[in-house]
C-alpha cells in the first residue's frame, strides 16, 4: 500500500484530503507543520507527501528544499490557498511534482496522486532493470540439483519468508537471490546487496542502518542504512556469517521488530523489508562454536537453499560453457568460441573447479579471447586453467588441507608447486624461476625454506 503523508495545519485541508486519498486505497499520515512532518519522514516510509505553502514556524518552500535534500525520491506537491506566480516557480524549481491551488479539485488531486505514483514506479524499475534483476534464463542447467532450486525459488518467491542460501563462493548465491525477488511481490521495489564480509566491524552498523550528521568523525550529513535503503523491497545480507556478534545483536533486533535507529540518532525508524541471507561457511559449525547466534540463525534460516558446487552439477558445463560463450558474442562481434576436444573436455569434467561458476566464466572469456585454434586441446586447456588444471583436484587432496591454519596450508601449496614446477622443467633452478614469474635467489631461497632436494 503507497503512504500519503499531508502537511497542513487547516484540519478541514486534512479531513478532505485524507478521506479522498484513503478511498483511493492509499494510507494516509497527517502533520501539523512541517517539523512533524520531517520527523514523520526520518521515521515512516513515505511515497507522496501533500505540503501547504503557509504553515506556523517553517514554511512550506523550506520545508520542500529540506525534503528533497534528504529524501530525493519522495514527489512533493505543493498546495496553497495564496498562489503566485513567483511561487510555483521557486517550488518546481526545489524539485516539487506539482502545485495545487485551494479550494482543491479533488479529482485533480487523485490523478496527481496516481500520477506520481506510476513515475516512482517506473523510477524503481528502470533502477531494478540496470540492475539486471530480471535475467531469469541467467540459472543455466538442467541437473536435479538445478531442477530442486528452481522449485524452492518458486514456492518461496511469492511469500516474504526469510531465505538463507548456503553454498560456496562462485555458485551463484547472488543470482538465486534475485530470481526470489524477481519473482516477489516485491519486484518493482529496491533489491539491496550488503556485502557483509567487506565492511570492516566500526562501520557495519552505518552501513546497515545510516547515521546522523555529526555521529562520528567523517560523518558530515545524515546518511540512510541499506535497511531504510530496501524499504519495502529486499535486503539481500550476503557472508552474513562474516558479522561480529556485536552486528548480530543489533541486526537481530531489526529482524524481529523491522524498527532500528541510526547511529547517532533517537528516532525509530520503521520499515518493511523481505531479508535474504547467504553464506560460504558450515552455518550451524557456525552455531554449535559460538560464532553466530544461534537465535539469529533461527530468524533467517527459515527456507534455507543450498546451491551445489559446479563439481556435484558437472552435467551442466556444456550448458554453462555455450551460455557464456554467447554472452561474449553479443559483446564483441568479432569473437567466435572455439569448440573443445573430446580430450580438452574430459580434463574439464575431471577438474574440481574451487573457484565454481565463477571461475568457469573466466576460463571461457580467456579461451574465447585468447585463442586462435579452431579446437581447443586438452594442452591448451590445461594452460588457461592455470597451474590448477596440470592437477585436477580430489575430494581427498581438498581434504589434506582440513584443519590446517591459513599459513599452514599456504606453505604446503607452495612447497608442492614448487616440488612440481621443478620436476616440470627438469630441476634447472633458471628455468624454473621463469616458469613462475619469480628470480632464482627467491627460488633458492623456497627450495631452502621447504627443504626440497633438487635431482640431478
Amino acid at each position: 500500500m503507497s503512504r500519503i503523508l499531508i502537511i497542513d495545519d487547516e484540519p478541514s485541508i486534512q479531513d478532505v484530503l485524507g478521506d479522498i486519498l484513503r478511498d483511493e486505497g492509499y494510507e494516509v499520515l497527517l502533520a501539523q507543520d512541517g517539523l512533524e512532518g520531517l520527523r514523520l519522514l526520518k521515521t515512516e516510509p513515505v511515497d507522496i507527501v501533500f505540503l501547504d505553502v503557509w504553515l506556523p514556524g517553517k514554511g512550506g518552500i523550506d520545508i520542500l528544499a529540506e525534503i528533497k535534500s534528504e529524501w530525493t525520491d519522495v514527489e512533493v506537491v505543493i498546495i496553497s490557498g495564496h498562489a503566485t506566480v513567483e511561487t510555483a516557480v521557486r517550488a518546481i524549481k526545489l524539485g516539487a511534482y506539482d502545485y495545487l491551488e485551494k479550494p482543491l479539485d479533488l479529482g485533480r488531486v487523485v490523478t496527481i496522486a496516481r500520477n506520481a505514483l506510476q513515475l516512482e514506479a517506473l523510477r524503481r524499475e528502470n533502477a531494478a532493470l540496470r540492475q539486471g534483476q530480471f535475467l531469469e534464463d541467467d540459472m543455466i542447467g538442467e541437473t536435479e540439483a538445478m531442477h530442486r532450486i528452481r522449485e524452492v525459488v518458486g514456492q518461496s518467491a511469492p511469500s516474504d519468508s526469510r531465505v538463507m542460501i548456503l553454498g560456496e563462493n562462485g555458485t551463484g548465491k547472488e543470482l538465486v537471490a534475485r530470481m526470489i525477488h524477481s519473482r516477489s511481490r516485491r519486484s518493482n521495489r529496491p533489491f539491496v546487496e550488503v556485502n557483509c564480509a567487506a565492511i570492516p566491524d566500526n562501520l557495519i552498523e552505518s552501513e546497515l542502518f545510516g547515521h546522523e550528521k555529526g555521529a562520528f568523525t567523517g560523518a558530515v550529513a545524515r546518511r540512510r542504512g541499506k535497511f531504510e535503503v530496501a524499504d519495502s523491497g529486499t535486503l539481500f545480507l550476503d557472508e552474513v556469517a562474516d558479522m561480529s556478534l556485536e552486528a548480530q545483536a543489533k541486526v537481530l533486533r531489526a529482524v524481529q521488530e523491522m524498527t532500528f535507529e541510526r547511529v547517532g540518532g533517537e528516532d525509530q525508524i520503521k520499515v518493511d523489508v523481505r531479508i535474504i541471507s547467504a553464506t560460504n561457511k558450515d552455518i550451524r559449525k557456525e552455531v554449535e562454536e559460538g560464532r553466530f547466534r544461534e537465535d539469529l540463525y533461527f530468524r533467517l534460516n527459515v527456507i534455507p537453499l543450498s546451491v551445489p558446487p559446479l563439481r556435484e552439477r558437472q552435467d551442466d558445463l556444456p550448458a554453462l560453457m555455450d551460455y557464456f560463450h554467447n554472452n561474449l558474442k553479443k559483446g564483441h562481434n568479432d569473437v567466435s568460441p572455439p569448440d573443445f576436444s573430446n580430450e580438452a573436455m574430459k580434463l574439464l569434467t575431471e577438474y574440481f573447479w574451487p573457484g565454481n561458476i565463477r571461475e568457469l566464466k573466466n576460463f571461457i572469456e580467456r579461451v574465447t579471447i585468447l585463442v586462435d585454434e579452431a579446437e581447443v586441446t586438452e594442452e591448451t586447456a590445461r594452460y588457461y586453467l592455470g597451474e590448477a588444471g596440470s592437477r585436477p583436484f580430489s575430494d581427498s587432496s581438498q581434504r589434506e588441507y582440513d584443519g590446517m591454519k591459513l599459513g599452514e596450508a599456504r606453505d604446503l601449496f607452495e612447497k608442492r608447486l614448487v616440488e612440481r614446477r621443478l620436476e616440470a622443467n627438469g630441476y634447472n633452478i633458471a628455468k624454473t624461476a621463469q616458469a613462475m614469474g619469480v628470480y632464482p635467489s627467491n627460488l633458492h631461497g623456497k627450495i631452502k625454506k621447504y627443504g626440497i632436494e633438487i635431482k640431478k
